[in-house]
């Protein structure tokens, strides 16, 4: 604002100087055309009454000018400062971690509203990372309560002899090993969603690929008493561009959910077909399904369709999390559906299809 006046004032007195200079000589110079005689007392009395009239019109508009520029800029100076106060605040609560702060409609031009809603652009999703953070943080110390109560259980059983050693050791290991399991998940689907789990994509026969993801899991579908059915018959082969082992680990992680959501007698089916550049892969099943509202969450970290189901025969839950990332980093897409609980659940791979086939 002192910048602004010191060029108000400069204005000023540059105009007055000019106009006391400039002004009664071109005047002057104008009297002196007229009929009335050089030096006469009409001559100077009408200069004079020039340069009154003159000064005092000056005077007052100089006045009036700077009173109401003042006015002016002292408005627009305040207004700005508002504003910026405004978004300072903003700011700071911002960097205290408050997420959840907005910006409100500042109405101070299109410059600083364009500066407000980035602002608050930048917060929703700070506070959405936040929020994913706090689930996942949540989630977490869940998915942990359960082995270690179970853990520390057992071990206090066995200090009292409530329980013996042989008997407890193969609880102990499990989950022993469920833990370890859920830290190798956990680890994974950072790295998955961050990026940083290389993939070494190559031509791959895709039905070398079921052929062999069949062979793996035959014995462990027999066992449970469920069925594991191929449905792809394929005289050439579509070829993808895709790592072989990161497609075997997401087509397991299907199959595993599958044969944990299928009862003994049902049957599990995994089929493939090309259409135009792309080829589907899916796993289906005459499980359990889902309903349509845990559909949307299906591929959220730790989410489980079934709360009843004991955590013990669930997965960890980050499975279909890392399995969607992974298909991602193919350039695919993975989605699920379910006609309703009871009427089974269907999980389909798109990968787009290589140009070189055999």
């Amino acid at each position: 604002m002192i910048g602004q006046l010191i060029v108000l004032c400069a204005g000023a007195v540059s105009i007055t100087a000019l106009t006391v200079m400039i002004g009664p000589a071109v005047f002057h110079y104008h009297l002196l055309q007229t009929a009335l005689p050089v030096g006469s007392a009409e001559i100077l009395h009408i200069e004079r009454a020039y340069r009154d009239a003159l000064a005092l019109a000056l005077g007052v508009g100089l006045v009036v000018s700077l009173l109401a520029a003042g006015l002016v800029t002292w408005r627009l100076a305040r207004r700005l400062r508002q504003t910026l106060h405004r978004l300072t605040l903003a700011v700071d609560e911002l960097s205290r971690g408050h997420y959840s702060t907005r910006v409100p409609a500042l109405g101070a031009g299109t410059e600083l509203d364009s500066l407000a809603a980035t602002l608050n652009d930048m917060a929703a999703r700070l506070d959405a990372v936040e929020e994913n953070r706090r689930r996942l943080l949540s989630d977490l110390a869940h998915e942990l309560r359960t082995p270690i109560a179970t853990l520390s259980a057992h071990h206090e059983a066995m200090a009292d002899g409530v329980i013996e050693p042989e008997a407890a050791m193969p609880i102990l290991a499990g989950q022993t090993i469920r833990l370890s399991r859920l830290a190798d998940d956990i680890s994974e689907v950072s790295r998955v969603e961050e990026g940083q789990l290389p993939v070494e994509l190559r031509p791959t026969s895709v039905r070398d690929l079921l052929d062999s993801t069949l062979q793996e899991w035959e014995e462990r579908f027999e066992a449970a008493g469920v069925a594991l059915r191929r449905d792809f018959v394929m005289r050439r082969s579509p070829i993808i561009h895709a790592d072989p082992d990161r497609l075997a680990q997401v087509l397991g992680n299907l199959l595993s959910n599958a044969l944990r959501h299928t009862s003994p007698g049902g049957a599990v089916t995994l089929s493939a077909l090309t259409t135009g550049d792309v080829v589907e892969i899916a796993v289906s099943d005459d499980g359990e399904g889902f309903t349509a509202r845990d559909q949307a969450r299906l591929f959220e970290r730790f989410f489980r369709a079934d709360s009843a189901r004991t955590r013990e025969n669930s997965g960890s839950g980050i499975g279909l999390t890392i399995s969607r990332a992974l298909v991602d980093a193919h350039g695919g897409t993975m989605a699920a559906a379910s006609e309703g609980p009871g009427r089974g659940a269907v999980f389909t791979i798109r990968l787009p299809r290589a140009t070189v086939e055999r």
